[in-house]
């Protein structure tokens, strides 16, 4: 059978291509899996659905915690990602634990009410447009009793960030060149409407609490901190191979579409030592929410 070619969820160039950046998000993103896990409170014999699996980070994390009688449902709308966490899980020698689901996270249609333990997602719905649907799907297939772990960035604490601002950097110099660049990514993400911009933590809370579901919990973390890297790119070239998320350019993507080789030229000049040396104050909020159903339900 011919590979599937890769789609824009595959392609997602969050480290730039650069090996140790990828280490360190890694090195970064393991807390938040373990988190993700330990709210799931999972039990040996139970189903998993982690919903927007991926390259398989919570699920795989989740095999050993349901044992031998359990499974793990990987839902992705990549087919791709699904296929390359089906070949992981049989190198691994647990394909018989797990089974993988080509769904979004609104419709889970394929799953019948009250047929899983516990659902987790991880920075999922913040792709999601009718996250209200989400929740509700969510509680349709969770079984009595079961959890909810949901682990999700607040950009619209982020954005928009003020005209002379961009990730944090001061761009004043080059103000007019910034709206340019900038330009780019609100055509394809307009801040009122996209559905990773057009919410927060309250909304998270609420929906939970109008899906159904009898206890929920959410812890929100923020901070704004001066001298931090940019998802710790320090490298001018890694910081140009990057992208914010799959729906967007990468910065050097977006100045090719938008400055001359010229105003590139002015707009790298400014902005490379900036990113060489940290001189930024960056700003970052995430929630997460812990909800469980009803046994009664």
């Amino acid at each position: 059978m011919a590979s599937l070619a890769r789609d824009q969820w595959a392609e997602w160039r969050r480290d730039g291509g650069d090996p140790e950046l990828k280490r360190a998000f890694l090195d970064f993103i393991a807390p938040v899996r373990d988190q993700v896990l330990d709210n799931a409170d999972l039990s040996d014999g139970e189903i998993l659905l982690d919903v927007g699996a991926g390259d398989g980070l919570i699920a795989f994390g989740a095999v050993e915690l349901v044992g031998a009688d359990g499974r793990v449902i990987f839902g992705d709308v990549s087919q791709y990602l699904l296929d390359h966490s089906r070949a992981l899980a049989e190198d691994m020698g647990v394909l018989d634990r797990c089974e993988f689901l080509l769904a979004p996270a609104d419709d889970l249609s394929a799953l019948e009410e009250r047929s899983v333990d516990a659902v987790t997602t991880r920075s999922v719905l913040i792709y999601v447009e009718d996250k209200r649907h989400a929740f509700e799907e969510f509680y349709r297939v969770l079984k009595p009793g079961g959890r909810l772990s949901v682990f999700e960035p607040i950009s619209s604490f982020t954005h928009p960030e003020p005209p002379h601002l961009f990730r944090g950097f001061d761009m004043t110099s080059v103000q007019d060149l910034l709206r340019k660049v900038r330009a780019v990514y609100e055509r394809i993400q307009p801040y009122a409407t996209d559905p990773m911009l057009n919410f927060d933590e309250r909304d998270l809370l609420n929906l939970a609490d109008e899906a159904g579901f009898e206890e929920i919990y959410l812890n929100y973390e923020a901070e704004i901190v001066s001298g931090k890297p940019f998802w710790g790119i320090r490298e001018w070239e890694a910081l140009l191979k990057s992208s914010g998320n799959p729906k967007i350019p990468t910065l050097g993507e977006a100045m090719t579409e938008a400055l001359t080789p010229e105003e590139t030229e002015r707009f790298t000049e400014h902005l490379r030592p900036l990113v060489e040396n940290a001189r930024r104050k960056g700003r970052s909020a995430v929630v997460y929410l812990q909800a469980i159903k009803d046994r009664e339900s």
